[in-house]
């Protein structure tokens, strides 16, 4: 095998050649990876009558402060609609904060209070012990290769966007 992909093996069979079961396997992998990552924020949600949307809005707040609704739209390639149903209700509960631009008033830049921060914290908490352990018992070459591969399942516009993020640009 010259190309050093097909040498890498996976349940005995080269990764270059997974057959329609193994890539059903691996998609049911995924689904019920995702049940299990995403478990623990759901119950702290679910107190707070939130669901996966406000989750997502709060975690991506957090990771860039002062980030535009127009971004977050992108970012999260939700409705305006749906967008502003989360905001309204994150603001009212005083998570969010929602500041109007300095040079363009039509923006609004959005800010974790201090209650936010403290939510995203217990969130966001739960999924890294589960990704540290995960990642642990998988060791640094199986993280590696399924950084390579979630990002190689990314659109080419979510992939930018998500390196981006990852370099704070």
């Amino acid at each position: 095998m010259s190309d050093g992909r097909a040498a890498q093996i996976y349940g005995g069979e080269s990764l270059l050649f997974l057959t329609d079961e193994q890539l059903r396997q691996g998609i049911e992998a995924m689904f019920f990876a995702y049940r299990g990552f995403t478990a623990d924020p759901d119950r702290i949600l679910a107190d707070m009558a939130y669901g996966r949307a406000h989750h997502r809005a709060i975690h991506f707040i957090n990771r860039a402060p002062g980030t535009t609704v127009n971004n977050l739209l992108a970012i999260l390639g939700v409705t305006k609609q749906s967008l502003n149903r989360v905001l309204r209700t994150l603001v009212a509960d005083g998570l969010v904060e929602s500041r109007v631009g300095t040079s363009d008033k039509r923006e609004r830049h959005l800010f974790l209070t201090e209650a936010g921060q403290s939510l995203e914290s217990q969130l966001s908490d739960a999924q890294r012990a589960r990704m540290r352990a995960a990642f642990r018992d998988a060791g640094p070459e199986a993280v590696a290769g399924f950084k390579q591969v979630l990002e190689a399942m990314m659109d080419t516009d979510m992939r930018r966007a998500y390196v981006k993020l990852r370099d704070g640009s």
